[in-house]
């Protein structure tokens, strides 16, 4: 709709609609932050489940593979409830650097995108903001996601100090692999002490290229199916008081996109996961050591072993952290005043006579 323009006096900005504008990109990281923390202690026995799964192959030997099913047995069996949620604090604490950086880098770099680089406009800028703020995160998130791994894995102290089977030898886990933790101050100061920032920061540039195009493809799909849902709304829905809540919109579509991302990028997170959990004797020497390795000894399946409860985590863990970020935005986010936006957009298209 074209709104004239009765005078050609080019608006100044006005330092208040930008502290405004500033303050709500400020409180996209803080949204980010909740939503992240809240999606990850929804989920984490699932991926509790997946973390163990893909560790089988170095803590109990590839011939003593279990099924989805009888690895929630074990764990319930070992340790009860509280099983599934070992390394939930590590956890919350690094969803809660990678959310506030994730969402708050998309929105204050999105736009800046687009206008400084016009070829890439739409999907790219999308890809682009997110793989940044993901990035960004990756400096608390990896320490914190080594930490809830290798915490997850342990189960109790008993399970932990049995013997296990290591490429059929029975070994004491305890002494060959590292020591009980028993809770985040403990594992991080031990790994510290132990293997140094190198083992705080073990599969880093695994981690990264896990998750710099799984959180690429997921803004990028979140916002293509927004694109998709807009249109078909324009095109079925006649009637102009029927409203789809936000909330419930980033409920379906968020899950959408995390599912087939999560998919998409499970043996980078299998490779990912094999590094980080083995500790100090090293069964791959490197990322790509790793694929070999796995490739050879347990070819494609072993690549996209965990892919369910990775999925399953995904799904509802994406579906939650969006659905959360459109609730805070459309209930405590404070609406500019029309005058102040009316100036904003003169602004910024002062050159032309009409605003679009």
């Amino acid at each position: 709709m074209e709104i004239q323009s009765s005078t050609s006096i080019e608006a100044k900005p006005s330092k208040n609609v930008v502290s405004h504008a500033n303050f709500f990109v400020w409180r996209e990281f803080v949204w980010g932050a909740v939503a992240g923390a809240f999606g990850e202690g929804m989920m984490h026995p699932v991926d509790t489940i997946k973390t163990r799964m893909q560790s089988q192959a170095i803590l109990d030997g590839i011939p003593n593979q279990k099924s989805i099913l009888q690895m929630v047995q074990s764990v319930w069996q070992a340790d009860g409830l509280r099983g599934f949620y070992r390394g939930v604090i590590p956890g919350i604490t690094g969803s809660l650097a990678t959310g506030a950086t994730y969402f708050g880098v998309i929105e204050s770099t999105k736009k800046w995108i687009e206008d400084s680089h016009p070829s890439l406009r739409g999907h790219w800028a999308h890809f682009i903001a997110g793989a940044v703020g993901d990035t960004l995160g990756s400096f608390v998130y990896v320490p914190c996601e080594v930490m809830k791994q290798r915490m997850q894995v342990q189960g109790t102290l008993m399970s932990w100090s049995s013997d296990t089977m290591i490429n059929g030898v029975a070994v004491k886990p305890g002494a060959q692999i590292y020591g009980y933790y028993t809770g985040m101050f403990n594992a991080g100061c031990t790994i510290w002490k132990t293997q140094g920032l190198r083992g705080l920061y073990a599969g880093y540039l695994s981690t990264l290229a896990r998750d710099v195009p799984f959180a690429g493809l997921m803004v990028m799909f979140y916002e293509s199916l927004k694109e998709v849902t807009e249109y078909g709304k324009q095109r079925l829905i006649s009637s102009p008081t029927w409203h789809v809540n936000n909330s419930f919109e980033g409920l379906i579509l968020g899950g959408l996109a995390g599912g087939l991302s999560a998919y998409l990028t499970t043996p980078l997170d299998v490779v990912k996961t094999r590094l980080q959990v083995q500790g100090t004797i090293l069964r791959y020497n490197g990322w790509l050591d790793a694929i070999c390795k796995i490739w050879a000894t347990e070819g494609m399946k072993g690549m996209f072993r965990g892919s369910i409860p990775r999925i399953a985590w995904h799904i509802p863990a994406s579906a939650l952290t969006f659905m959360v970020v459109e609730f805070l935005r459309d209930n405590f986010n404070e609406k500019v005043p029309d005058n102040n936006l009316q100036v904003a957009r003169l602004t910024g298209d002062r050159k032309k006579s009409s605003l679009q």
